[in-house]
């Protein structure tokens, strides 16, 4: 199996017109050949990986993640100026543990969180399939999803994940239909149809395998779209979006499947949309950026006060600074200047000072409260009773300990109408949220309620249909 560039032009003797899919094909430019049955190295192997960070990228890239939060840059920068002899007014190293301690809870946070996506992408990459045994007569070994190439013929049966992206060859069903669902892949819950084409299916049901030269096109994002035909006695057969099934479906209401991987690992479509973890922000942590810029000015503002009305003071005492103890000119035991730069360095300097005093209107200890409350958080909701499913055996999950408290915050509620109305108007009438009504002692006569229950809690909207 190889990737050849250059447009691909097969010998098209004795054969009818291409489909306006092969044509599409044809035309393209680079396409992939791959033959059934005979696994390549040349393309991508199977294993995913949906971990953010490594050994060697977690330190650099988790300070990038933190220092995007506009608070911890200006942290950052009181510490530096602190670290200066002329503006210092707390210990050098005093200064460094606050903003150290904050960035080390947040990165040991981030931590925990990306091991636990190594150690699901590891089970993942460690699940088996089987995987038609090169030169047998057809016998399926159990193959760990890791080690599945391009070209491998795999056999799924019903209700398993398909580890990768495969044509399908054969299924238990005599016309070669097969039902997957693809809750994974577009949230829809209802089952999709895919189909094995006929010279497939009858070619595995008289030989027990499938043998052929298969060109499709190159690894793409499109999940409802597929362009590839099939070289199988010697005859070229058009394959489509129906006849493709996608890694992360399901196999539902079949028996077994036979499929030849065509996209494997990375290429896949699901992970070729998939965007990695995204830094996910409260919106708590928003407005705390805006409340920082906003203090920040005010700071400012205020150093900028303190500087001037210093600048006014020296200008007005300026014969007296060589006798002044704070500001005086010269030390006399060396005749050398002693702590004077100057009226304009001066002021320069008293206003790095004020920053390193009116810092604390932005508090280092708010921040390292809030990553420690959510931690705390996400132990009580994962040891929370309440929140145990005991059909599945599990508890609430919390995998991004930055939106904690972005639960329960409801700003929009969608309701989904039943018939025809005339007039396409709700009206808020009602609510009753944990006992209170916060109806405004509007009547709900003749109105339709939806009913919301959330945990034990029972949260009642009422909502007036116009006809």
């Amino acid at each position: 199996s190889v990737e050849v560039p250059g447009p691909f032009r097969p010998s098209r003797r004795d054969q009818p017109d291409p489909s306006a899919s092969e044509r599409e094909l044809h035309e393209g430019g680079e396409y992939r050949a791959v033959a059934v049955g005979e696994p390549s190295p040349e393309f991508a192997g199977n294993a995913v990986r949906t971990a953010k960070y490594s050994a060697l990228t977690f330190l650099p890239r988790n300070l990038f993640e933190q220092f995007r939060r506009l608070s911890y840059v200006y942290f950052l920068a009181i510490t530096v100026l602190n670290q200066l002899p002329q503006v210092a007014v707390f210990g050098r190293g005093a200064s460094v543990l606050p903003l150290a301690f904050v960035l080390f809870v947040t990165a040991v946070k981030d931590a925990y969180e990306d091991i636990r996506r190594h150690r699901s992408d590891r089970r993942e990459n460690n699940r088996l399939a089987a995987v038609l045994a090169p030169q047998t007569a057809g016998e399926y070994l159990p193959k760990k999803w890791k080690h599945i190439r391009v070209g491998d013929v795999v056999r799924v049966a019903s209700n398993e994940t398909l580890p990768a992206d495969m044509v399908l060859l054969a299924t238990s069903d005599p016309t070669g239909l097969a039902h997957v669902q693809t809750v994974n892949l577009d949230g829809e819950t209802n089952l999709k149809t895919r189909y094995a084409k006929q010279e497939t299916q009858l070619s595995f049901s008289h030989d027990g395998h499938v043998a052929g030269m298969l060109h499709c096109e190159r690894p793409n994002r499109n999940i409802y779209g597929f362009q590839a035909n099939l070289e199988i006695d010697g005859k070229r057969v058009s394959l489509g979006p129906s006849n493709i099934v996608l890694r992360g479906c399901e196999l539902k209401n079949t028996t077994w499947a036979i499929g030849v991987v065509v996209y494997a690992g990375k290429e896949t479509k699901v992970m070729l949309n998939n965007s990695g973890p995204p830094s996910k922000r409260s919106r708590l942590e928003t407005q705390l950026n805006r409340e920082t810029v906003i203090l920040s000015i005010m700071l400012i503002g205020m150093c900028i006060t303190a500087s001037v009305l210093a600048g006014i003071w020296l200008l007005n005492h300026q014969r007296e600074l060589e006798f002044t103890q704070f500001f005086r000119e010269k030390d006399y035991t060396t005749g050398k200047n002693y702590n004077y730069y100057g009226i304009g360095m001066q002021i320069f300097v008293t206003f790095l000072m004020a920053v390193i005093v009116y810092q604390v209107i932005i508090p280092i200890s708010l921040y390292i409260s809030m990553e420690l409350v959510r931690l705390g958080q996400a132990y009580f909701m994962g040891a929370d009773n309440d929140l145990y499913d005991e059909s599945s055996r599990s508890r609430f999950q919390c995998r991004a300990l930055n939106i904690n408290e972005d639960l329960g915050q409801i700003k929009y509620v969608f309701s989904d109408k039943t018939g025809t109305l005339t007039e396409n108007k709700m009206e808020f009438m009602c609510a009753s949220i944990h006992g209170v009504d916060y109806s405004s002692g509007k009547p709900a006569c003749g109105s339709s309620v939806l009913m919301i229950f959330c945990g034990h809690q029972k949260w009642q909207l009422g909502l007036t249909l116009s006809f």
